[in-house]
């Protein structure tokens, strides 16, 4: 799947970290790629557990559990590269993800009082609401920075 072919203003990508599913925007993501060595290095850099290696490109590996678990994320089967904006100039980041992505066409509806900065609204694919996240605003989160991992009392809701 890459964002050139799936891109569409209402289009996104549902993810799962650990036991939740959340959706990122679909022009925001390259491509779901398949485990490859993740190589570490000292850092200290919040949420960062690598680096892995995608068309030529060192990305950057990010555990988004802390944040939005309250725990590192559990064994991943997939990455999801994602495009984050450094001022005028985009980078591919990755996330691992625990289970099988999908695409869904729905509108973004603003996000429920209360929630996290890094929630930019909600998306209804069924009968499930899912979180839709502004991954540049997660990894850079307040939680993130002070790595701090104490779940909030939204992500104990259904």
């Amino acid at each position: 799947m890459t964002s050139l072919q799936n891109r569409g203003p209402n289009s996104y990508v549902l993810l799962q970290v650990g036991k939740r599913r959340f959706a990122l925007p679909a022009d925001t993501v390259e491509e779901l790629a398949p485990p490859v060595r993740l190589h570490g290095f000292p850092h200290r850099s919040p949420l960062v557990v690598g680096v892995i290696v995608r068309r030529g490109h060192i990305v950057p590996v990010y555990d988004v559990g802390p944040v939005l678990l309250g725990e590192s994320s559990p064994a991943h089967r997939f990455y999801l590269v994602a495009r984050r904006m450094f001022g005028r100039v985009s980078e591919p980041s990755a996330i691992p993800v625990s289970g099988e992505c999908e695409l869904a066409s729905c509108e973004m509806q603003a996000p429920q009082a209360g929630r996290p900065g890094y929630v930019a609204g909600r998306i209804e694919v069924g009968d499930e609401s899912l979180d839709v996240l502004n991954l540049e605003t997660l990894v850079t989160s307040p939680a993130a920075t002070n790595q701090s991992f104490e779940t909030a009392a939204w992500e104990a809701q259904p």
